[in-house]
């Protein structure tokens, strides 16, 4: 008796016998395919296809209609044989299936997803199985996992871009000290660290690490010296440096030199607070803006990332054409200045700037200054190094300033017989001609290098040098034609 009733419960309900359907096996599965299902399949006992019916539209398997007389688990991918045999023992066992997915095997090789449901028409009779194409489904989440790929792929892909920039603006930018993890005294600087301090490097030796930073800083940097002494570990603070309105980030990282320890201290001011998409566009723009080559290579020497301004001085178009490859291979094997700096930079954390040449493969070498540092990615230990042209001085810009002052001197006996803004147009002109000629020298003719170099554009550049043209092809500096006469234009004109 039901306790909430007080009505009898029938616990002796009996499943509906089906097996007066089973003579209308292939009717049924027509009628099941034009209301609600693609494929239907009437299957004996043996699990052997006796009658197979499909949509009045496109069939979904044209060649269904030789599945008839073959085992049911013949039809489908070796894979989801399995399910057929489950789908089959469930079936015979409880007269119903749940669903299960499949892959019928189609002729030339291709194959289509299928779902099925299945129902034994009575207790010794036939089984009718319903399937639904699973190909749009199928499609639509295979776009979808495409899709989620190509947004991971997206992702990490600006991952590495933005630490690639992060990584060459630090070589680039960064001040550098090595510090005596003993006493906190500065022994080596690099010359951003004399540029941040506004102090000579040599100046800099000796003095204790947290110089320069504000009084309430000076703290927060001792502990984070003693922290990275201690610990081993690297870290990294914000401080405020002395005459700075925003705080800068300082890192130090410990490092062992033969017996004694050692921390490298970066320190990078940041002039205004910025989004990160913001800060990572200003990283790009001077990255790739610099006319500084920037190469940050492992530990032996072999290439990780590099700026376009050394694929410039190496004449490679790609980054990937340097990537793996030794920077030995475009300075020398065995240039004794690139073995010392190694060797310094290994050892002490810091190697200061000293001329090396650079020896492109289809090239003229050409001088450059060089310097590097110690630092860490992750846990790899890496060289920075940064190169600098070094003017190239040709026979005629020797006797450039010397040539000039001869030509102001020249002007000068004109006093008297011009008037004084004559004058002023013309020495204007001679100066002009002076610095294109110098700037075009110091480079090497490298004329994106030239304009940056005086502050004006390549256009810019171009307008001028053509206003000169007679004088600096004939190598003159004298005399000042009446094309002279007018004023230069603004610097970024």
């Amino acid at each position: 008796m039901s306790l909430s009733t007080g009505l009898p419960t029938d616990t002796s309900r009996e499943e509906p016998d089906l097996g007066a359907l089973s003579r209308w096996a292939p009717e049924l599965a027509r009628t099941f395919v034009s209301l609600a299902s693609d494929i239907a399949l009437v299957i004996d006992d043996s699990g052997v296809i006796r009658n197979v019916a499909q949509g009045r539209g496109e069939p979904l398997a044209p060649s269904a209609s030789q599945w008839v007389g073959r085992p049911w688990i013949d039809t489908v991918s070796g894979d989801t044989r399995g399910k057929i045999e489950l789908l089959l023992n469930e079936v015979a066992t409880s007269g119903i299936a749940r669903k299960r997915e499949v892959n019928h095997l189609l002729t030339g090789g291709a194959s289509v997803p299928v779902s099925y449901t299945a129902v034994r028409l009575g207790e010794n009779g036939p089984v009718l199985a319903v399937g639904r194409d699973l190909r749009a489904i199928a499609a639509i989440q295979q776009r979808f996992l495409e899709s989620q790929q190509d947004l991971e792929k997206g992702y990490w892909r600006a991952r590495q871009a933005e630490s690639r920039y992060r990584l060459l603006f630090q070589v680039a930018t960064d001040a550098v000290m090595v510090v005596d993890a003993e006493n906190w005294q500065i022994l080596e600087a690099n010359q951003a660290a004399s540029q941040l301090f506004d102090i000579a490097a040599e100046q800099l030796l000796g003095r204790p690490a947290s110089f320069g930073f504000e009084r309430h800083s000076r703290s927060a940097v001792d502990a984070l010296l003693t922290s990275a002494r201690a610990s081993g570990q690297s870290g990294e603070i914000a401080a405020r440096l002395l005459g700075r309105v925003t705080p800068a980030s300082v890192a130090a990282t410990p490092f062992r030199t033969d017996d004694a320890m050692r921390l490298l201290v970066r320190v990078r001011a940041v002039d205004s607070p910025q989004s990160s998409s913001d800060l990572n566009a200003a990283l790009a723009r001077l990255v790739d803006g610099t006319s500084d080559g920037v190469v940050v290579t492992d530990s032996s020497g072999r290439i990780l990332v590099a700026n376009p301004a050394f694929l410039a001085l190496v004449h490679l178009g790609a980054e990937a054409d340097v990537k793996g490859r030794a920077l030995a291979d475009w300075l020398g094997e065995d240039d004794p200045a690139l073995a010392a700096m190694l060797a310094q930079v290994r050892h002490h954390g810091l190697a200061r700037r000293r001329e090396a040449s650079v020896r492109p493969a289809h090239a003229p070498a050409c001088r450059i200054e060089i310097s590097a540092a110690l630092l860490t990615e992750g846990d790899q230990e890496c060289i920075g190094f940064t190169m600098r042209r070094v003017a190239q001085v040709s026979v005629a810009a020797a006797g450039l300033s010397e040539e000039l002052r001869l030509s102001i001197e020249q002007l000068a006996d004109q006093l008297g017989d011009a008037t004084l803004p004559q004058l002023l147009r013309d020495a204007t002109a001679l100066a002009e001609r002076y610095f294109l000629q110098l700037a075009a020298d110091r480079v090497a003719g490298d004329d994106a290098a030239a304009a940056e170099l005086l502050g004006v554009s390549r256009d810019g550049l171009a307008r001028r040098r053509r206003k000169h043209a007679p004088a600096l092809s004939g190598g003159g500096m004298s005399g000042a034609s009446d094309s002279d006469s007018s004023t230069t234009s603004s610097p970024k004109s």
